[in-house]
């Protein structure tokens, strides 16, 4: 290892994740692209009992104290694991962990869950559009939606009806999918078939458009097929939604999310959800909301919309973990 002034800015952000322990580097991770967190990722493997002295140097500039430990790299792939497990997802993070840890050059539809959405709108570009539809349904519901926004109109509608109409895509066909993307399957991913796409999917993707564009898809879907219009909407969880979420739901979303997200989403929330979020909230946190609302001065639409989806994707998160319940209490819990 080289001396401290010889690092390089990756190697010093290995060392200071590697120090903060497992939650903070976790939280940290989360606002960092999928290249900054592969690179991040490599570089932590590559570390070997790093003296506390270089550690104290390159944590001088953000903290005051360093804790008392001796040596850094011990378990390094355990922790990876888990760090990663805890910022990305299981499943986002086992394509990253295979490429850090086991040196695996995953590639293909895989690769293009890191890729910036317009590359990957540009690689599928002059595809024929039951390809496009297969993987975008493939990407995360984020992604897919970024990904459709360099589409034109009449494309996106195609893809996302598309993506409606799939069920289950059997792995010969994903082979060859990875294979035109020079990738192949490992083990049993290629023995399985793979459930893909779905009207659930397409109202997934539609939650993490723009307002503009979600408007404009579902004019084109209604157009089409009025019936499956219906049942996108129907799956769609949007931000007024959250009124119907119970007490305990929301107070586990609030643990979650910003101030500064929640006071920007409920500029644009009407006064009922407003009330749902104080009387889940402590009176003194209550009172400091409100403040902060009324004296927040005027925002942008889009600035509003994007606080309000990222609230949306920590409560589908929640929901997929079991954590909380979307769209209320439902059926009696046993």
């Amino acid at each position: 290892m080289t001396d401290e002034s010889e690092l390089n800015d990756i190697q010093k952000a290995a060392i200071l994740l590697i120090s903060l322990g497992e939650s903070d580097a976790a939280e940290i991770l989360k606002h960092l692209g999928p290249k900054e967190v592969q690179r991040i990722g490599e570089a932590m493997t590559q570390l070997d009992n790093v003296p506390q002295s270089r550690v104290e140097a390159v944590v001088a500039d953000f903290m005051n104290v360093v804790s008392d430990q001796t040596g850094i790299g011990i378990n390094n792939d355990r922790y990876i694991r888990a760090m990663l497990n805890q910022a990305l997802g299981e499943e986002k993070a086992k394509t990253l962990i295979d490429r850090i840890l086991f040196s695996t050059n995953t590639s293909g539809l895989d690769t293009m869950r890191w890729m910036d959405p317009r590359q990957v709108a540009e690689a599928l570009r002059y595809e024929h559009p039951q390809i496009q539809a297969v993987v975008v349904a493939y990407l995360d519901a984020d992604q897919a939606a970024a990904v459709l926004s360099f589409f034109d109109e009449k494309s996106r509608l195609e893809i996302l009806m598309r993506i409606a109409a799939l069920d289950r895509i059997q792995p010969q066909a994903l082979q060859e999918l990875n294979d035109m993307f020079e990738s192949q399957f490992a083990g049993s991913k290629a023995s399985q078939s793979r459930t893909l796409g779905g009207v659930r999917s397409a109202a997934n993707i539609m939650n993490f458009m723009e307002s503009s564009l979600e408007a404009e898809l579902m004019e084109g879907i209604r157009d089409n097929d009025e019936g499956l219009a219906g049942e996108i909407s129907d799956l769609m969880f949007v931000f007024e939604n959250l009124a119907d979420v119970d007490d305990r739901g929301i107070q586990v979303i609030l643990r979650e999310i910003s101030t500064d997200s929640l006071v920007l989403a409920l500029k644009g929330a009407d006064t009922a959800l407003q009330e749902k979020i104080f009387k889940n909230m402590s009176k003194r946190a209550a009172e400091l909301l409100r403040d902060d609302l009324e004296a927040k001065g005027p925002v942008r639409v889009s600035e509003v919309e994007e606080a309000q989806k990222e609230i949306l994707t920590v409560a589908r998160r929640l929901a997929d973990e079991g954590e909380i319940m979307l769209g209320g209490s439902g059926e009696e819990m046993i």
